[in-house]
């Protein structure tokens, strides 16, 4: 087809305003998938909204998104602009691979496997602590609490600290999207707190080296010669941010989801060790926390008959590709035992910028659900399930639930 004969962005539907600000999008995308393969926002963000487009969209034909949303909210210095320049998750090419290398070393697949009974005795700790002492709010008690104490213990940082940082994760979580103009002095703020505090562990370790991820973390990008200090902070800003946000997030969601389906849930009960894993496949592809992934066209684009010309700014919905009925049986029907799951999950998003504590985060969700399911496996859901709020990074609502043995 010859770029006369392709359908312009013009021709693709609006998304309505329920997709960009609702809760509940997957109705609405369902629909949209029926009248066209792509949509585009009043934004001027093109969606692609078929599980085939995912690796077209997140090759390289596009580039990552770097300071230009940033630039596009008037954020042109500051903290915000600073962490967004200098960290990895916004960057390509060789300042990409600089800086990700020696966090991917570091943070190598056997060493987050190694700490599996690790985790696995924090989750047993948080969990056995709150056996019948009736309800207890599942997000700031158990699921805020097992990330940042894991992440914390990887870093050496004391548990003490942990209270403090997991108010900075909040705020610098914020600064990944669009700002709230009336946050912008609170998320400052915190990113200069936690920078200042980054700053004195990195100096830390160099002072006094300690058998741990940071004082590693320092050995090798002096190896490597090639960052500044700025990005070495940054980069482990972000892991500490990245490490915790997300992961708390998909824990709560899949419990809930689990808990709602009491079959499966007594599935996973009779078989904890056996059905973990299909149970964070299952959940991630059923509320995935990462609504999509944004990109930039290096060239002209074609998407099933549309022309997606350089420069457009196009995005892969992860929600609207992960219940595709065209890869998925039933995609609107929570199933812990389906069998045709994606050899690569989609929500730990693709290629250079895949990401990069995987290892960890799946040993985490996959510990905690098996360990509830064991240590309280008549644990019940109060009220009303949680819900995930419209955001790039969707952030998770309120959760109650009763652990009972």
């Amino acid at each position: 087809m010859t770029k006369t004969q392709l359908k312009t962005l013009d021709d693709a539907p609006l998304a309505p305003k329920e997709l960009i600000f609702g809760d509940s999008p997957y109705d609405v995308l369902r629909r949209m998938r029926e009248k066209a393969p792509i949509a585009r926002t009043d934004v001027g963000v093109t969606l692609a909204l078929r599980n085939r487009h995912f690796e077209l969209v997140t090759s390289d034909a596009t580039r990552q998104i770097e300071t230009e949303t940033k630039l596009m909210q008037g954020i042109t210095d500051g903290p915000i602009y600073d962490f967004t320049r200098l960290a990895m998750l916004f960057t390509n090419g060789e300042t990409h691979i600089r800086r990700r290398l020696p966090v991917a070393r570091t943070f190598a697949f056997k060493l987050m496997q190694a700490m599996r009974p690790r985790i696995r005795d924090i989750a047993e700790d948080l969990i056995g602590s709150k056996i019948g002492v009736g309800p207890v709010d599942f997000v700031s008690d158990i699921a805020s609490q097992f990330p940042a104490r894991i992440i914390a213990e990887i870093l050496g940082i004391p548990d003490s600290d942990v209270p403090t940082f997991l108010n900075w994760i909040q705020d610098t979580a914020s600064a990944l999207g669009m700002i709230d103009p009336a946050q912008r002095d609170q998320i400052e703020a915190s990113l200069n707190a936690f920078y200042d505090y980054v700053a004195d562990l990195l100096d830390q370790r160099r002072k006094n080296p300690q058998e741990d991820f940071v004082t590693e973390y320092v050995r090798k990008t002096a190896e490597a010669g090639n960052l500044g200090e700025d990005e070495i902070r940054t980069q482990l800003l972000g892991l500490i941010l990245a490490g915790s946000d997300t992961t708390r997030g998909s824990i709560c969601m899949i419990l809930s989801e689990l808990l709602q389906h009491p079959q499966q849930w007594t599935d996973l009960t009779a078989d904890p060790d056996g059905l973990k894993r299909a149970a964070v496949e299952e959940g991630m592809r059923y509320q995935p926390l990462v609504s999509g992934i944004p990109r930039i066209a290096m060239r002209d684009i074609e998407i099933d008959g549309y022309l997606v010309p350089k420069g457009a700014v196009i995005a892969i919905s992860i929600i609207s590709a992960l219940r595709d009925p065209e890869i998925f049986s039933e995609p609107d029907r929570f199933n812990i035992h389906r069998a045709d799951q994606q050899r690569w999950h989609f929500g730990f998003g693709a290629g250079a910028h895949r990401c990069v504590g995987e290892a960890l985060a799946r040993a985490e969700m996959e510990e905690m659900l098996a360990t509830i399911a064991r240590m309280a496996p008549n644990t019940k859901l109060i009220g009303d399930p949680p819900i995930l709020m419209p955001a790039a990074i969707r952030q998770v609502g309120p959760m109650t639930v009763a652990f009972e043995a």
